[in-house]
């Protein structure tokens, strides 16, 4: 039995037989903007929450978005249980052996939740939520300049239990007809599960390609295609995360890395920044209330056109694989570099970069002078000196590695690996992102930084960058925070959006939206009316003292 504090109550609906999912997968989804939002406001205005009997429980309602949503028991799926859409898997949206869960088939544009994480940091997993029971009819999707990401609620197809999950994938966005494909055979099962009609589901888009893609979206699929504004998408996901989802966000450090952080209530202000093929810095004062304060075109879209040039390597995947095996000590310059030990009076470390990729001209310069005291560079010369540095993502050729005793000229092109590049320019992008984050901060008078978009895609050095970068600059004073789920704000916010009237934990959005927004009013009110007494009792002290002086005069 669900207790009244865990449901959400959504508008009378006509009563409709339940699909039955999988006994394992009883997972439920997290859906809108309201929860999402007014979550934050949820203690502050101590509103009881609405409870649901049998009868409502056992109805559902197929109007897209038009859900009746129960979070009690809502967690992140760590372990392997059952893939909704084939029932066999490691839950994060991949079957056990890593195909996709369409059809089981290895699809190499398609990024699955575990294919991108694998090998570092955190997995993207599903979420579920045990105790929902109505139909969901409608996906979202966030189509960005370089990834689409999905998110999508399905039940297991043999369960006597209710409930059901929300899944998470990725794809390229150059591949966007694959991901129209997977919405196809995800709308046949809602179809052949929920019998829907297709007039009764839709596709939530959000992003650029919400867009450029609309109208081949719907008329592959057949159905409306519903655009939201992608900042504000940005917004309901993330506060949804903060609020609700337990071990979702977190801190990282060398030394602590995931130190998971308590949903809490008390979230605004905050400063967004989203890291995409570009980067947004967000700062949010409350429900649906925020403001782009900045940007750069310094982001992951940088980050992957230039490794792709300059390594070879195929995918974003492989670029931070590459990352984690490298050493950029081989091409950046550092502060020991130039004066052989710390820079104490400034606090820099010898080890801070003091300019990135400040090794390679030099390099190459001393190569070329040894060429050409050598007798100059033949053709052959010039193809090893070029292209010393591998192009396949791995290690430099045989016969340009050193013995491990070699220390002679340790400054040639040939000591440093793609891998190494990959490395470095990871650092120098995230430490760019990471000091404008501060200064956005600073400059908006910020404690509470969270980093969202698919270029972390929980990846230690990454992380960890950004993290320092805060910690440094503020001098401990703020903080930085990371989510599990980082690179599906956008799209969970989107998915949010189809809420019915008096829908989420503590009721109407609008509702608590208008409380939180004459709460805020009396707020100001008050600390008006005390400077304004304040002004008039320091007003009298100055005519009572006028007149003292009169006196003694």
């Amino acid at each position: 039995m669900t207790s009244p504090s865990d449901t959400y109550q959504a508008d009378p609906a006509e009563p409709q037989q339940m699909p039955t999912g999988s006994g394992d997968g009883a997972a439920v989804h997290s859906s809108n903007p309201a929860k999402t939002t007014s979550d934050a406001l949820s203690q502050i205005l101590g509103r009881p929450r609405t409870a649901t009997t049998t009868a409502e429980i056992d109805t559902a309602i197929t109007h897209p978005g038009s859900v009746r949503i129960n979070v009690k028991g809502a967690f992140i799926v760590d372990q392997g249980t059952a893939t909704p859409l084939n029932g066999n898997g490691n839950g994060n949206g991949t079957s056990s052996n890593g195909t996709t869960p369409s059809n089981g088939q290895n699809s190499p544009t398609h990024t699955t939740t575990s294919q991108g994480h694998e090998h570092n940091g955190h997995q993207t997993k599903d979420i579920r939520l045990p105790n929902h029971t109505a139909v969901v009819s409608h996906v979202a999707i966030d189509i960005g300049g370089s990834l689409a990401k999905l998110v999508y609620f399905s039940r297991e197809a043999h369960s006597t239990e209710p409930g059901g999950r929300l899944n998470f994938l990725s794809f390229e966005t150059d591949h966007i007809r694959d991901c129209i494909e997977f919405m196809k055979q995800i709308k046949d099962k809602q179809q052949k599960l929920n019998g829907s009609r297709p007039g009764e589901l839709c596709v939530m888009a959000t992003g650029g390609g919400a867009y450029k893609y609309h109208d081949m979206i719907r008329d592959e699929l057949g159905v409306d295609v519903l655009r939201e504004d992608e900042m504000e998408c940005l917004i309901i996901g993330l506060d949804f995360f903060i609020t609700e989802i337990p071990r979702e966000v977190f801190t990282y450090s060398d030394t602590d890395p995931m130190h998971f952080v308590e949903p809490s209530d008390d979230i605004y202000p905050y400063l967004l920044v989203n890291i995409g093929s570009g980067v947004s810095f967000l700062k949010v004062s409350g429900p649906r209330k925020y403001e782009r304060v900045g940007g750069t075109s310094l982001g992951g879209g940088t980050l992957w056109g230039l490794l792709s040039l300059l390594t070879g390597a195929r995918s974003f995947d492989e670029m931070l694989a590459a990352a984690s095996r490298g050493d950029n000590t081989k091409v950046d310059m550092l502060v020991g570099d130039i004066y052989g030990t710390d820079y104490g009076k400034v606090g820099l470390k010898s080890t801070t970069i003091a300019s990135s990729f400040g090794k390679v001209f030099r390099m190459k310069r001393e190569a070329e002078s040894e060429a050409e005291d050598s007798g100059g560079l033949d053709q052959k010369d010039q193809h090893r000196l070029h292209h010393s540095i591998s192009v396949d993502g791995m290690d430099v050729p045989p016969s340009a590695e050193p013995s491990e005793n070699d220390h002679s000229h340790p400054s040639h092109p040939s000591r440093f690996t793609s891998a190494d590049i990959s490395r470095s320019l990871l650092y120098a992008i995230s430490n760019n992102i990471g000091q404008i984050a501060f200064l956005q901060s600073q400059i908006h008078n910020l404690s509470h930084i969270y980093f969202g978009g698919s270029f972390i895609r929980g990846h230690p050095q990454t992380m960890n960058t950004l993290s320092y970068a805060i910690k440094f600059w503020s001098k401990g004073e703020k903080q930085a925070y990371f989510l599990r789920h980082e690179g599906y704000l956008g799209a969970v916010g989107a998915f949010l959006k189809r809420q019915p009237r008096n829908w989420g934990r503590r009721g109407s959005f609008e509702e608590e939206l208008g409380r939180w927004q004459a709460k805020e009013a009396r707020r100001a009110e008050e600390e008006e009316g005390a400077r304004r007494n304040g002004e008039a009792r320091r007003n009298g002290e100055e005519e009572e003292r006028g007149r003292d002086d009169e006196v003694v005069v």
